[in-house]
């Protein structure tokens, strides 16, 4: 384990991301200036599929790493010996994807004789955040949100939600919220396939939702408990069930089920395989190409579950920061890209006075610089990696 020098050091960290299906790279100067940003996607990959296959996302990821490393250090303008530190994602994510990114940084580090820093997947897309937030803060002078901050990061692997404080460099995460079963970023994608759309779901729903009418289909969420065996709930660690942010558990995977019912219900099928079928044979088919195999009745089906979706978020976060005190909010993660979330979020936070922040676009999804940025304060408190770092698939963030 390398000690790392941060007396004259350049601020340069080189972060490698390979948790799910994108390959990235990223250089971050003190966690608050993106020198470079290069993500290798696997769409097409994993889109013949309808989902990430693991053993080819592993393989992809094999292919890209020293391409897009290189790539990165060539956009960043700098070169391997100008680096402070080497970070990459430990988890969570897919086991054998982490390892392909795992093993490269840690032999990388090794070779240039820099300290490894292990980088929790989800604490990254909280940084992407407020690395951003720092570099609009530097360039216009602006103070930095206000802590304690309530995180939502909200993707295709994760729903939780994280009370964030700062003391000193350091920064710590209580988890407040979190899903019980499917991911909200999960349920758009299996809703998604369900109804004959591409891959992603995500952008295929959000695209086509704006044609529909909200109202038409009235989906529900039944009141979730908590379980108190879970570790990584909030239940845990001496909190019981009775604790306000107990309550706020989020499950996805029943409205998945309403929505399959509904189509049942409706004799959907036939028009479902149709369009499944017609954007197969489409190259490169995108949500547009499917605005005229949509009727109006699955247009409306399609809005009215991203508007539940969207409602049952956005009600349970600004109940947290409420009852936890928050004095802003941060929204990070593929979902945070999703229009009718960044609207109806923005709306009500501007109703309570809650200062929110976004990550932009490209870096909602799962990029390198926010696991640089998230680096950035572990190097100056030399919280380094242990040589025998290894992937963990499974890995909680907070307690």
């Amino acid at each position: 384990m390398i000690t790392p020098n941060t007396a004259g050091s350049s601020g340069l960290i080189l972060g490698i991301e390979s948790s799910c299906d994108e390959t990235a790279a990223a250089v971050v100067r003190g966690g608050a200036e993106m020198r470079s940003n290069v993500v290798a996607s696997q769409i097409p990959t994993h889109s013949p599929y309808g989902g990430v296959v693991p053993e080819l996302a592993s393989r992809e990821h094999l292919r890209n790493i020293v391409p897009v490393v290189r790539a990165a250090m060539e956009e960043a303008g700098a070169g391997f010996g100008d680096l402070d530190a080497i970070a990459v994602t430990s988890g969570p994510g897919l086991a054998g994807a982490l390892l392909v990114g795992i093993s490269y940084a840690k032999a990388l580090a090794f070779a240039l004789n820099k300290p490894l820093i292990a980088v929790n997947h989800l604490e990254g897309h909280i940084h992407a955040v407020l690395l951003e937030q720092a570099e609009l803060a530097a360039k216009s002078e602006q103070p930095p949100l206000p802590l304690p901050a309530l995180a939502l990061v909200v993707s295709g692997g994760h729903t939780h939600l994280y009370l964030v404080r700062k003391r000193g460099e350091s920064w710590s995460y209580r988890n407040v919220g979190r899903t019980v079963d499917d991911a909200a970023g999960e349920a758009f994608d299996k809703v998604a396939k369900l109804l004959g759309l591409g891959y992603p779901g995500g952008p295929w729903i959000d695209a086509l939702a704006a044609h529909g009418n909200p109202s038409a289909v009235p989906f529900s969420f039944a009141q979730i408990k908590a379980k108190a065996h879970r570790r990584d709930g909030p239940a845990a660690a001496g909190r019981s069930a009775a604790d306000p942010a107990a309550s706020t558990l989020f499950s996805f995977s029943g409205i998945k089920t309403a929505v399959l019912r509904y189509t049942q219900l409706h004799a959907m099928a036939e028009s479902i395989e149709h369009r499944r079928s017609v954007l197969a044979a489409i190259p490169d088919a995108r949500p547009s190409d499917a605005l005229a195999l949509c009727d109006q009745q699955a247009l409306d089906l399609i809005a009215s579950f991203q508007r539940a979706v969207v409602d049952d978020l956005r009600r349970k976060t600004f109940r947290a920061a409420e009852q936890l005190g928050a004095t802003s909010l941060l929204v990070s993660g593929g979902v945070a890209a999703n229009r009718e979330l960044r609207v109806r979020f923005t709306a009500e936070a501007a109703d309570r006075g809650l200062p929110i922040a976004f990550p932009s676009l490209a870096l909602s999804t799962d990029n390198a610089a926010m696991i640089a940025a998230a680096a950035w304060p572990k190097f100056l408190s030399k919280e380094i990696a242990a040589d025998e770092l290894s992937a963990d698939p499974t890995l909680s963030l907070g307690r």
